[in-house]
């Protein structure tokens, strides 16, 4: 069994900056590293969709995916760190996000 998850963040309102974002995440320009920990987390499959400046991710993830496991696995990788700081350069927080968080949990609120 799977689980998906979904999250929203925000781009920063600049074209330059999402196009440059966008090219970073195009198939050919994802770095091997950051593929090996996504799936060595337990995420069978990982989507991002973009509309304006707001990115929406979806994730399928194996019943032994751990939000917080991961998150210490991320915290002591250093190409994940070096990943994430670049990425930081284009991203910014939605609103409604806490403290220090980029990515937000979404809630379902209709399923068909």
């Amino acid at each position: 069994m799977m689980n998906r998850l979904c999250f929203a963040c925000d781009l920063k309102d600049d074209p330059k900056a999402i196009a440059k974002y966008k090219e970073h995440h195009k198939s050919k320009n994802a770095w091997p590293e950051i593929i090996e920990s996504i799936r060595d987390a337990g995420v069978l499959d990982m989507e991002i969709y973009l509309i304006g400046n707001r990115l929406f991710m979806i994730m399928e993830v194996s019943e032994e995916y751990d939000t917080l496991k991961n998150a210490e696995l991320d915290a002591s990788n250093p190409k994940v760190q070096e990943w994430e700081e670049l990425m930081s350069t284009f991203q910014q927080s939605v609103p409604w996000a806490s403290e220090g968080q980029k990515w937000t949990p979404m809630d379902r609120i209709f399923k068909l």
